[in-house]
């Protein structure tokens, strides 16, 4: 019996390590999407900063030409106030596919629980 028991604590001991072990890799995949998301966000906050800064003069400078200055920087303003909330509706679209529950690991625990339960089934 006491072998018997010795066997099931070890048993359950590696199958604990791999559940940990699994979790990881859920967990270090979902990092990653969130990474590659986050670095989406500071590509467009840099790329919309540059193209708002050079593209911006240019326009409110040429739409002076054709009425007061105040009213062109504030129609390029509203431009780039759109752009800016589209950018920032499709980096949270992205962060949202983002799950931090190792779903994976979840589920096999469960089945591990099942089988604890009942384990000639």
């Amino acid at each position: 019996m006491g072998q018997l028991l010795s066997q099931v604590t070890s048993d359950l001991q590696t199958l604990f390590r791999k559940e940990v072990e699994l979790a990881k890799a859920e967990v270090k995949q979902e990092a990653s999407t969130a990474g590659k998301a986050a670095g989406m966000y500071g590509g467009a906050g840099f790329a919309g900063y540059m193209v708002l800064l050079f593209l911006s003069l240019a326009a409110v400078l040429g739409l002076s030409n054709v009425m007061d200055g105040g009213w062109a920087a504030l129609i390029v303003t509203a431009v780039w106030a759109v752009v800016a909330g589209v950018l920032f509706l499709m980096g949270r679209a992205r962060m949202r596919t983002v799950s931090p529950t190792p779903e994976q690991t979840v589920e096999t625990l469960k089945e591990n629980a099942a089988w604890a339960r009942h384990p000639t089934r």
